[in-house]
Formats: structure tokens, sequence, C-alpha cells
């Protein structure tokens, strides 16, 4: 784990590289991937002749995923596995995916389910599975000229995906991974309905500092997450179950954002297409735009693997110092390291 020095000021930070909340230098491409293929950025391409008796070389992902890479430079870059929201499509995230990615990160997001109750052991499981396959998967997916170095491992998840990643790092069900993570991110994480109606497996004990994690962990939160849509709906991010119950039990080192005057889903694609997509604008509270949030979301992100991925920590710590000019205005802000 690379440790941020907490006494440097502002005068000092140097800042390397790009505005981390623009996008990056790198180009990038989105794959989307049902079974083992070969990358888009390849001239080369799976065979489709009924012949071939040859097995393939690279096993299918236990589950559909929606990857975003560097595509032209060649590199070795960090992995960062990212985990949708509730009843979501993985595809509400391509323009997220996609600034990540620019900035130097291999992005896999799998679509975890279509239909799912409040149960999210399943997910747990499939998560550990995606992460288990990464390791002979992954690789024939790329280009030639990316490598996808899984010792810079990171986790993130939206809403329930937050809750799932959390769980996943934290052991529960007694389900683990053959790989090791090094930076965990909730994105508005939820428990459950309310404080007492977790969904299962609880991840939440209400004990400050309770979460035993042997990694960096960074939570953002949204101001509107916790105010209904209207009356008939209830709070996509109830209070108590929400964000900021998910920082009070973590340890350090771990940082908290809170984006005033947005909502739980303003980190989403400009546009989400079919039912699903046209829901999304109306059962959460939103902001009136999609893009500063997302912008921010995607910028924090960076920072954040940035530092305890590749121990690069000028870009957090100017965020910190207020050195780096945010797209949106934080309600709060929380650096215990």
């Amino acid at each position: 784990m690379t440790a941020m020095s907490s006494s440097a000021s502002s005068s000092s930070i140097a800042i390397s590289g790009t505005n981390v909340f623009e996008i990056g230098t790198y180009k990038v491409v989105l794959q989307i991937i049902e079974a083992a293929e070969r990358s888009a950025c390849s001239s080369k391409t799976k065979s489709s002749s009924s012949s071939s008796t040859s097995p393939p070389t690279n096993p299918p992902p236990p589950k559909p995923l929606l990857i975003g890479m560097p595509c032209e430079a060649a590199g070795e870059f960090p992995v960062l596995l990212l985990l949708h929201g509730y009843l979501l499509s993985n595809s509400f995230y391509s323009q997220l995916i996609s600034h990540i990615a620019s900035h130097g990160f291999i992005v896999i997001a799998p679509q975890l389910y279509t239909i799912a109750g409040p149960d999210t052991t399943d997910e747990i499981k499939s998560t550990a599975a995606i992460t288990n396959w990464l390791s002979n998967g992954l690789q024939p997916l790329l280009p030639p000229n990316v490598q996808a170095n899984l010792s810079k491992l990171g986790l993130a998840g939206h809403s329930r995906g937050g809750k799932v990643s959390f769980a996943l790092a934290l052991g529960k069900e007694e389900i683990g991974t053959s790989l090791k993570f090094s930076a965990l991110i909730g994105i508005d994480p939820v428990d459950g309905m309310d404080k007492g109606k977790q969904t299962p497996p609880p991840v939440l004990t209400y004990a400050p500092h309770s979460f035993d994690l042997d990694m960096a962990v960074m939570v953002i939160g949204s101001g509107l997450g916790e105010v209904k849509k209207n009356p008939l709906f209830p709070p996509c991010a109830p209070k108590g179950v929400n964000h900021e119950d998910f920082f009070n039990e973590c340890r350090k080192p771990a940082c908290y954002f809170v984006a005033k005057d947005y909502g739980h889903l303003d980190m989403l694609d400009d546009e989400t297409k079919g039912i699903r997509g046209k829901a999304t604008y109306c059962l959460c509270k939103n902001g009136q735009s999609r893009e500063p949030m997302r912008r921010f979301v995607g910028g924090v992100v960076v920072a954040f693997i940035k530092a305890y991925l590749e121990g690069d920590s000028s870009h957090l710590l100017a965020i910190r110092e207020g050195v780096e000019t945010l797209p949106i205005e934080l309600q709060s802000v929380k650096f215990p390291l």
C-alpha cells in the first residue's frame, strides 16, 4: 500500500500529468465481451469457421464485460474492476469508464445480472469469479502492445455495486479471490432500504472504524442521494445505509467526498437508453446536469488509484489542499490519512 504524506503544503505540491477532471491523453476503445475474443484494436479476429476443432486459447469471462482500455500506446497499465448499480446496465457507465481509462487504466465493468432480488450473495460470488478469471482470461483480449498489471488492481462499485465491492473486500460469506486488491472505492454505496432493513449479506455494522481492510479506501457520496425525488419513491441512497455510514466504518488510509447538489445517478452517461435508462431520470433526485458530477467522479477515482496503485499522490494531495480546480462544489471532504 502506498502511503500519502499528510504534511504536504499547497505551495509544495507539484501536480504530474494532465488534469484528472479532464479526458486524459490515452486514446480509449470500449469493447463488449460476451465470450473470449480479440481486441477491437487488433487486426486479428477470432475465426468463425465451424470446422475448427482447436480449443479457445483463453477462457470466456464468467459474466459479460465492458472493457475500456488504452488502445494505441504501448505500456503496462493498472486494472480497475467497476461494478454497476442496482438494475443498471454496465453500458450506462461508458463515459465514466472512458474518462478513467484515458488516464492510463484498464477498466473492466461486468454485467452482473439483469434481474436481481434483495440478496447480493450471487453478485459477490460473480465478482470473485471474474477477479479469478483475470489472470488467464484478460490479457488475450487486449491489444498486443497493452499489458495488464494485475499486481496493481483496484475494486470500485456504484450503489448496490458499492455494497458488493465492500462485501467482497471484507470477505463476506467467506468468498475470496486469487488476486489481491490494493484500493477500494465506493461510489455512493448503499447497503439496503434503511437501517435495520439491510439487504443480505449486511455490510454495515454501525461500529466506527470496524472495516478490517488491508487497502486504502475512498467513499464518494451524493448530496441529493438521501432526498426523495417525489413522495411515491424512497430516496435512492437512504440515510442510515449510505455513503456516510460506509465511511464511518473505514479505517485509515481513507478519504471521503460528498458532492453538493448532485444525485445518486448523476455519474452515469448523459443519455441512458431503454426503459431502465429512462428510469434513471425518474427515480432519483438529480442535479441539473450529469456531466460535472461524472467529471468529478472520474477525476477523483483517477487521483485515488494513481495514488494507491501507481504511487503518484500529487493529484489527490492537490484536491485535498484545494490546488486542483473541481468541476463541482463539495458538501463534505475528509482525509483521515
